[in-house]
């Protein structure tokens, strides 16, 4: 007999059949996005945008920390900004938006919806920066961006998106890159801190840097189906755009200097890399840390529940909740105990809390780990600190899950056939030598649609010889498909 529960969970094809069909089905039936009128653009649904609420809390704290204050810029950028900077315009000219009327007026300047904030907030840097007492200038915001995706997917890449970018201004270049390398750790460590998603640090290459950086640095993780994902950026931008609009101060010897700038920034892709890090067939596994709901607590609904079960599910819904964590007692009637055990394991709830007759009868209750499924059985009185205990044990748990998968799934190629033959059945991370010329990176993308993700930082060993053209390799660096 195919019960309820049964049915809530077979919703859900299974990673291994269609990883794509799995994730946008995870996507709209834990309710965490929808696809919006318009083509390309999603609505971020209350589940959702509660996971995104706590990623951004996290990590706004973790910026202020390091010395860095919030702002906000305008959403519309001149066109003639945009225009100072060729390369600039030129890196995201097929991706942006214009804003030609106002009302049924023509504009006299077209507008560009804002692709990233490099420009205006350039702009504004130049009236504010003086002297070198107004420097370091470290400042964040918290804001919207639009670049027109041709081919999108829920939080992975869509028309419009949510993030934050800092943009800083320094004195030298030594104070810029020590910033852009700050960022990139502490980038590292919110990822896999509060996330529980591994990363591996480095510098892109020339042509994959953002367009008007002096260098790029990103973190990239790997997917559960194999592909790399690009989780955070941190670019040092030189003196690029502080000389495109003049951006200068009067240093201590009262000469005028151009200042040197960074820009870094992570999205509402992190929400999409926690789907298709953690998720199993069952749904969501969310990392504590970031999850709306920590525990839910159900009453199994036997004979007068309402009158005992519900009553010490409530007392242990405000305990739980006075220890800060973030609890909800289900306690909806139209719905089976096995139905709600379904729904909230698909949804990632990071412990279940359940309370029957006999439980009530032994001052006890079961708690349910989803990470792994373990049940056991908990006292009453213990049941608070056991609660918070396993929340640490779970946000662990599912890292070195997710660690020993990026282990597993890392592979060394010496040689282009090997290279090919890992990338196609395989696939994952590959280090391998890269003699540092272009040619070879674009034939080897061009073949194998795999990309240098980044040069690592540290260098583990050395280039030994170039994967693609048997010439001595400068550096040993990961390749992966990625999205």
């Amino acid at each position: 007999m195919v019960t309820q529960e049964d049915r809530f969970v077979k919703q859900i094809t299974p990673k291994s059949e269609d990883f794509s069909r799995w994730y946008l089905e995870i996507i709209r039936r834990t309710e965490m996005a929808d696809y919006a009128p318009m083509k390309g653009m999603m609505v971020i649904r209350p589940y959702g945008y509660a996971i995104w609420e706590n990623i951004q809390r996290l990590l706004d704290s973790r910026i202020k920390e390091a010395g860095h204050v919030n702002a906000y810029f305008p959403l519309f950028i001149p066109e003639s900004f945009l225009r100072k900077e060729m390369e600039h315009l030129e890196g995201f000219a097929p991706e942006v938006a214009w804003v030609t009327h106002g009302g049924k007026e023509e504009l006299e300047e077209r507008l560009a919806v804002r692709p990233t904030s490099e420009a205006i907030i350039g702009s504004m840097y130049a009236k504010w920066i003086q002297s070198y007492r107004d420097l370091p200038l470290l400042i964040n915001q918290w804001a919207n961006i639009v670049r027109w995706e041709k081919v999108t997917r829920p939080f992975l890449r869509t028309t419009e998106f949510l993030w934050q970018e800092g943009h800083t201004a320094h004195r030298t270049y030594e104070e810029a890159q020590q910033e852009t390398l700050k960022i990139l750790y502490l980038y590292k460590d919110f990822v896999e801190s509060e996330l529980a998603v591994p990363v591996i640090e480095g510098k892109k290459t020339t042509r994959e840097k953002f367009a008007g950086a002096l260098e790029t640095y990103a973190i990239e993780a790997l997917m559960s189906d194999g592909k790399a994902l690009q989780m955070g950026t941190s670019h040092n931008l030189g003196q690029h755009f502080s000389k495109v609009f003049d951006i200068r101060f009067e240093d201590r010897d009262q000469s005028l200097q151009y200042v040197w700038q960074t820009s870094w920034g992570v999205s509402t892709r992190l929400i999409g890399a926690l789907v298709m890090t953690h998720g199993d067939d069952s749904g969501l596994r969310l990392p504590p840390r970031v999850a709306p709901i920590q525990a839910v607590i159900v009453p199994i609904s036997l004979g007068n529940w309402k009158e005992n079960i519900l009553p010490a599910a409530q007392s242990i819904e405000q305990e739980l909740r006075r220890s800060a964590i973030r609890v909800k007692l289900d306690d909806r009637e139209e719905f089976t105990p096995g139905w709600k055990f379904s729904e909230w394991e698909m949804r990632g709830v990071p412990l279940r809390i359940e309370i029957g007759p006999k439980d009530l009868e032994k001052n006890r209750a079961v708690i349910v780990r989803r990470d792994i499924k373990k049940k056991e059985l908990v006292e009453r009185e213990s049941l608070k600190a056991r609660a918070a205990a396993l929340l640490e044990e779970i946000q662990a748990s599912l890292f070195e899950q997710a660690l020993a998968f990026q282990k597993e799934n890392t592979h060394r190629a010496e040689g282009y056939a090997e290279f090919k033959r890992l990338i196609d059945q395989k696939r994952g991370f590959i280090r391998a030598g890269w003699c540092g010329d272009e040619s070879c990176e674009e034939r080897i993308k061009e073949e194998t649609m795999a990309t240098i993700r980044v040069i690592p930082m540290t260098r583990e060993e050395s280039g030994g010889r170039c994967v693609c053209c048997g010439k001595a390799g400068r550096e040993l660096v990961y390749f992966a498909r990625a999205y």
